[in-house]
């Protein structure tokens, strides 16, 4: 497995924000018709069970909007990933289709409301810390073309090269974003302070199973410090 390292700094474990990375290469993110049909299943049970009543008093995800505020970030323009997918089924009845592994992790995000987005490894420069930002990095959010100013005093995933991959959890760079050609890949499991490391953790453990059932790929779960290969 290629080296990567996923780093938390000091300055962030006020926020009590646990996160786990996992490092899953050797994939394929082909088309899957099994997978598939276990998603529409999946999503079904989500529409009967949700409701926008249900997404605005949801612990974990008030936890979120907690976070937001603690930094000084507005919840009407910043919407955590995991309410914004809950909040997509609710209206459109499915999930934005994207490709199978942006897919995969959606739906677990759906599920457990942690936050979860996956970087090409490639097209990271060099290593990631979770950090609060300058203002002086370098984002151009999924989907862009041209830079976005970054505020100081957020938190983000941050590579080498002060390129912004994740701001908050809530907007995705454009440059590392997963693809088909995708092999080598980090992906981000988060919570917030509502959220127990251990629920993080399983987390973890079940979005990687199902990339693993369906992408092949061989996993190594980060927990900064520790480190674990799972064959």
């Amino acid at each position: 497995m290629n080296a990567f390292n996923f780093s938390i700094s000091e300055e962030i474990k006020s926020l009590s924000i646990p996160v786990i990375g996992l490092h899953i290469n050797g994939i394929g993110n082909a088309e899957n018709a099994e997978f598939e049909t276990y998603k529409n299943q999946e999503i079904t049970k989500l529409q009967e069970i949700i409701s926008v009543s249900q997404i605005e008093d949801d612990v974990i995800l008030k936890g979120f909007r907690d976070l937001h505020e603690k930094v000084g970030r507005s919840n009407r323009k910043y919407i955590a990933s995991p309410e914004a997918l809950l909040n997509f089924i609710v209206s459109k009845g499915r999930l934005p289709k994207i490709n199978p592994i942006v897919d995969m992790y959606n739906l677990i995000s759906s599920q457990s409301r942690l936050a979860l987005g996956a970087h090409d490894v490639i097209k990271i420069v060099g290593n990631v810390t979770l950090r609060l930002t300058k203002g002086n990095e370098s984002f151009i959010p999924l989907g862009k073309t041209e830079p976005e100013i970054v505020q100081p005093g957020e938190y983000a995933y941050i590579d080498e090269g002060n390129n912004v991959i994740c701001r908050l959890e809530v907007l995705q760079c454009n440059q590392t974003k997963i693809t088909p050609e995708t092999t080598d890949m980090f992906l981000i499991i988060q919570g917030n302070p509502n959220t127990d490391i251990s629920y993080v953790r399983s987390t973890a453990a079940r979005v990687g199973d199902l990339i693993q059932k369906y992408c092949g790929g061989i996993m190594e779960m980060m927990q900064p410090p520790k480190r674990e290969v799972l064959a």
